[in-house]
């Protein structure tokens, strides 16, 4: 996965865009980094990042073998950023559903900033 394109969109390798930010080596300094980052989590299935960027108060919810779950069961395609706020991120993620065919997930995600840390708090689905 190292030389081919970020998932999440940017246009430059998962080496240099979201992989550092799975692994820990650097933080998401901005929400949408955080939320581009979360999408490439979902294509790679790291459900322990998916997990640690979720905020604690929003982890009863959202268990790791939940989110391993959804990252296996789904072919995400990709990622558009709608519009980024300093703590709003409204984005389509394409996905193919069980009949091979184009779905769209579209929210509006909330992050909050803490101890210099981003996280995903909510998000407002739309039909």
């Amino acid at each position: 996965m190292d030389s081919i394109n970020c998932p999440c969109g940017s246009g430059i390798t998962f080496q240099q865009c979201c992989q550092p930010y799975h692994l820990k080596t650097k933080t998401a300094p901005t929400a949408e980094a955080l939320m581009r980052s979360r999408y490439s989590a979902f294509v790679v299935t790291d459900a322990d990042y998916l997990y640690e960027t979720t905020h604690i108060s929003k982890r009863k919810n959202h268990s790791r073998r939940g989110y391993l779950s959804s990252a296996k069961n789904t072919r995400w395609l990709k990622l558009e950023i709608v519009f980024s706020a300093f703590d709003v991120v409204e984005f389509k993620a394409y996905y193919l559903n069980k009949k091979f065919q184009t779905e769209v997930l579209h929210e509006k995600s909330n992050f909050r900033l803490e101890d210099g840390k981003w996280y995903y708090v909510d998000g407002d689905f739309y039909s």
